[in-house]
């Protein structure tokens, strides 16, 4: 399957756009130019799935507008300027999504889609100043919309934004919506004693409310590390150009274009303090990546803990009645290949750019998704089946624990032995042995008394 776009039927017309290559044909209706069109004949990969994502191209959006914002205060032409700024605000808006058709497999620096951003915002801004698609005039690719940019440096730095915006609007929300639906729960089965279970095999007593606030305390680490990799992600490339030196701009542009991306977006960014290190390494999205694995691991033990407890409905555990849905997801094939690919960046370059930005915004997008739809199709409807709870306690033999401080483990551990032998209840086991009578284990095995260490 090809990874052009369909073009209408009635309006496949062409125009002629060059590059340093020589001329080529690209669609009269689509805004990017020739090296956009070079690279869809290069990389025909995959197919429209591949593309690269939505918040990568968005946040490209932001950079464009901040560079040409600051780039004004050096000389740009205002009116280019301000062209290029309502172009920009066109991209972030996702207006022109159809225009960025350009796969994740392409040179791992993301040379194309820079270029591709480029060529979109200049030809949009060509058309808003009433002039000839593909003309460069008066709004040039390169030297206006690219001033004092390079790819090496735009391309990081479009990472940043787009994962760091992802995190703190579409992630921490939906995490922090399942932590306080659990929460809720938490606190509606406080007072459902429970039997508690390690190793699979039966155990002490807890209350549903205490098993469940395992799972609030896991949802709020998870919380507590994504957030703790932000101020990495929130250092910015921008500045460094080709190789770090920052070649090519302004004394001073570097602070300017992050201070300007903080303002469109609201959130902390800043220059960050080496510019080496930003173009050449890439381990705040291997840090932030390896956040979002602890929260896969942490939902994936939820999720199975919840499915267990709501295993039936005859022959199950069925301590749970789950609403009839189910969620679930993965991250940890994601996280491998950041993983490699953050590990393979040579001398001053780290070249796995591109399929490192959409696995990171794949997992923030699956566990946003995943964590509303486990909050709204189960959690929020979860209800406790407290007379199968009931029986399951009270046939368990790990009772016998209460019994400890009476008559001491080894009785304890005889009396549990051969109730489970004989299939009596742990009770009878006891009576028989003569260890205690029958008000004595009243007394003393309470299960309500058994969520907490003894109170002085």
């Amino acid at each position: 399957m090809s990874i052009f776009p369909k073009l209408d039927p009635q309006a496949q017309k062409f125009r002629q756009e060059a590059d340093t290559f020589g001329n080529l044909e690209v669609p009269a209706d689509r805004y990017w130019g020739a090296q956009t069109q070079r690279s869809l004949q290069n990389f025909d990969i995959g197919g429209p799935t591949e593309r690269m994502p939505e918040p990568l191209i968005k946040a490209f959006g932001v950079l464009k507008r901040a560079a040409a914002t600051v780039n004004m205060t050096y000389g740009l032409d205002q009116t280019v300027g301000q062209a290029i700024v309502k172009a920009s605000d066109e991209v972030i808006e996702g207006k022109l999504l159809d225009h960025f058709p350009l796969v994740v497999w392409q040179t791992g620096s993301g040379t194309q889609t820079n270029m591709n951003v480029n060529e979109v915002i200049s030809n949009r801004a060509i058309e808003l100043l009433g002039g000839e698609l593909g003309s460069k005039k008066p709004v040039h690719p390169n030297d206006h919309v690219n001033m004092s940019q390079s790819s090496n440096d735009t391309f990081p730095t479009a990472m940043h934004v787009a994962a760091a915006i992802e995190i703190n609007q579409r992630l921490i929300p939906s995490v922090t919506l399942l932590r306080d639906a659990i929460q809720a729960k938490s606190e509606e089965f406080k007072d459902i004693i429970k039997i508690g279970r390690t190793h699979l095999q039966d155990a002490t007593p807890l209350t549903l409310g205490q098993e469940f606030s395992g799972y609030v305390q896991q949802l709020t680490y998870g919380i507590q590390r994504v957030e703790a990799t932000l101020p990495r992600l929130y250092n910015l490339a921008q500045g460094g150009t080709a190789v770090g030196t920052g070649l090519n701009t302004r004394e001073g542009f570097d602070v300017k274009v992050a201070e300007a991306i903080s303002g469109i977006t609201k959130l902390p960014f800043k220059t960050a303090p080496n510019k080496f290190e930003a173009l050449a390494a890439h381990d705040a999205i291997v840090e932030a990546h390896g956040a979002l694995n602890v929260l896969a691991v942490s939902l994936m033990k939820i999720a199975n803990d919840i499915r267990f407890l709501g295993s039936g409905p005859r022959c199950g555990l069925g301590e749970l009645n789950l609403p009839e849905n189910e969620p679930g997801s993965s991250i940890m094939g994601n996280n491998t290949t950041v993983s490699v690919a953050g590990s393979n960046g040579h001398f001053e370059l780290n070249v796995f750019k591109p399929v490192m930005i959409k696995n990171t915004i794949q997992s923030i997008r699956l566990l946003s998704d995943a964590c509303v739809s486990f909050t709204k199709n189960c959690v929020v409807g979860i209800e406790a089946n407290e007379k199968k709870i009931n029986a399951i306690m009270n046939e368990s033999l790990m009772l016998v624990t209460a019994l400890n401080p009476y008559i001491g483990y080894d009785n304890a551990a005889k009396c549990a032995k051969k109730a489970h032998k004989e299939g009596t209840t742990l009770k009878e086991a006891a009576m028989s042995l003569g260890l205690l009578n029958e008000q004595q284990f009243k007394e003393w095995v309470r299960p309500e008394l058994m969520l907490g260490p003894t109170k002085k």
